[in-house]
């Protein structure tokens, strides 16, 4: 047994320290003192830090790392395929020297993962730092929110420009350029919200970002927002505060969704304030038609025309990627990683944003 360790002695010692890191995560990670001390000091930091580096660069780091690694798997997997077959008597050993390191690598990123991401699910989240907490929702309340999510809806839809088809046609290059002020109206309010803003990058491969049903993605790993800009436009002002929302340490899907409608609907941009209140409709909107479908419809036939064409586009758009094996398995998975950390409902955590719109809201 002795010899066997020391045969590959240093891949052992590799798999003991990621087992040993993963273990005391898991063991430690119901203690939020702890966890709070840990994503304060140490997880924060080290993501400000990458941030910075990677924003001195205009294009998604974490996309060409992506590539890069995956490309890295492939030729490592060649690599020892064919390392495995000159071997010859020693096919064995090789084949586990192979396995061994790839398993290594694996868990030294996920290791990596759980220091910089992991702890900011059992961290305090917005609802602790607010004192405002998602509850059971009466549906007349449900009722009355929506209708005034439709009425700002309506509002601010005439404030934004539009294409020669009465649809949003606020540049991209402009929301983007934008993003950097949008939690300037609610920090007054919450002051832990405040955050040095380095803004969000364009995804490259945004198209098939929306066959895996994304919109945007927060890379822990090297500090940046990214946004699908290959989807309408009229969410991807939401979706670029609910990425910032991220940025400022929130794991929770359902809290960022929330932050995403309040620091877009304070925002002084009509862009962002038109996206924040049309999203918070949908959101609303779905949860009332499941109770009250005359309702829904009733507030409903109140939006204005061009609201009513961005959601047709909005909804004809994800139609497409709709019950695919590619988004199935990417939600499959997606659900997994969640409820792992915490957030027990898994994908179906993304409806709570609704009980704390009513609660802040009502």
């Amino acid at each position: 047994m002795k010899a066997f360790f020391v045969k590959h002695r240093k891949l052992h010692i590799w798999l003991l320290a990621d087992c040993a890191a993963l273990l005391a995560f898991f063991l430690l990670r119901g203690r939020r003192g702890l966890m709070n001390a840990v994503a304060e000091h140490a997880a924060a930091p080290l993501r400000r830090v990458l941030g910075r580096v990677c924003y001195l660069v205009p294009f998604s780091v974490m996309e060409v790392v992506e590539v890069l690694a995956a490309l890295l798997g492939i030729g490592y997997a060649v690599w020892s395929a064919a390392a495995v077959v000159r071997a010859r008597g020693r096919r064995r050993e090789r084949a586990y020297g192979a396995a061994l390191g790839a398993a290594c690598a694996l868990l030294s990123v996920w290791a990596g993962f759980c220091l910089l991401w992991g702890v900011s699910y059992w961290a305090d989240g917005f609802q602790d730092k607010s004192g405002i907490y998602a509850q059971p929702v009466a549906l007349e309340d449900l009722r009355n929110v929506t209708e005034y999510f439709a009425a700002r809806v309506s509002e601010t839809a005439g404030g934004v420009e539009r294409d020669g088809h009465g649809l949003f046609a606020v540049p991209r290059e402009e929301i983007l350029a934008n993003s950097v002020r949008v939690y300037d109206g609610i920090t007054e309010t919450f002051p832990f919200l405040a955050f040095d803003d380095p803004g969000v990058k364009p995804m490259a491969f945004s198209r098939l970002m929306s066959a895996l049903d994304f919109t945007g993605f927060y890379s822990s790993f090297t500090g940046e927002s990214n946004v699908n800009v290959d989807s309408p436009a009229c969410m991807l002002p939401s979706t670029i505060a609910h990425e910032l929302a991220h940025q400022r340490g929130f794991a929770s899907e359902q809290e960022c969704n929330f932050l995403a409608v309040l620091a877009s609907t304070t925002c002084a941009d009509p862009a962002y304030q038109y996206s924040g209140w049309l999203i918070g409709y949908v959101y609303l909107g779905n949860a009332l038609y499941s109770q009250d479908p005359e309702g829904y419809w009733a507030i409903r036939e109140t939006l204005p025309e061009e609201a009513r064409l961005d959601l047709a586009y909005n909804n004809a758009y994800w139609a497409q990627f709709q019950d695919t094996a590619v988004q199935r398995a990417s939600n499959k998975v997606y659900d997994g990683i969640l409820k792992g950390y915490g957030e027990e409902r898994g994908i179906q955590s993304y409806g709570t944003v609704v009980d704390l719109l009513v609660a802040y809201y009502r």
